[in-house]
């Protein structure tokens, strides 16, 4: 089984995540640190209570959720800013199986370390694209940007979070090397930190090729 880790790593600089030492080997007998983590920071899942889609927290959301089949969609070829559509997915649109996850390969990632990465110009989550997979009963959606959609436009990120979330679709924000993952579907995990009440946390995000276990 090949593991492909899918995490943006956490450091100083991050928008959102801070560290600082607490204890030292020398001064204190062994070495821990204070982490101060937005609930938004690198790659994250987003719980409905986030946008109030429903009352539902982080911690409420089943592990059995956050693991199984996914799809690949490459969409490195799409211009900055093109909202994805239906027809972006191809065939798997007329094929998708219910209840799968769908991870859409845009290669935003590679701008972590830009000023860009947090503003408009990634390919945001179109709304006919968002109701497509509430029908399609969507597990999950995984994306390399901070967001679904633009941070930036609060009636846009409002609208396509309240109808993924709210339409019982798991959102995980801030992938990157989905571009390792080279054959159209895998097993994909996204394991959230079980905060209380938690409108969302960072994850360890991962896939397994050549899973010995059909899903």
């Amino acid at each position: 089984m090949n593991v492909i880790d899918l995490t943006l790593r956490l450091e100083s600089g991050m928008r959102g995540f801070e560290t600082e030492p607490k204890f030292t080997l020398e001064r204190d007998g062994w070495n821990a640190s204070t982490l101060h983590l937005y609930s938004h920071c690198g790659t994250h899942m987003d719980a409905p209570l986030h946008f109030e889609a429903s009352d539902q927290t982080i911690d409420q959301i089943p592990l059995q959720d956050c693991i199984g089949n996914a799809w690949i969609v490459d969409l490195a070829h799409l211009p900055p800013k093109t909202p994805i559509e239906i027809s972006h997915l191809g065939e798997l649109a007329d094929s998708f199986p219910v209840g799968d996850a769908l991870l859409l390969r845009t290669m935003w990632s590679q701008h972590v370390n830009d000023a860009t990465y947090y503003r408009d110009n990634f390919q945001p989550i179109s709304p006919e694209l968002a109701r497509w997979m509430v029908d399609r009963k969507v597990r999950l959606v995984g994306v390399e940007p901070p967001s679904v959609a633009d941070v930036n436009d609060l009636p846009a990120v409002t609208e396509i979070h309240k109808i993924l979330l709210g339409g019982n679709v798991i959102i995980v924000e801030g992938l990157t090397n989905l571009d390792a993952i080279t054959q159209p579907k895998c097993w994909f995990g996204a394991m959230p930190l079980k905060v209380a009440g938690g409108d969302g946390a960072p994850c360890r995000a991962f896939a397994l090729l050549d899973c010995p276990v059909d899903p």
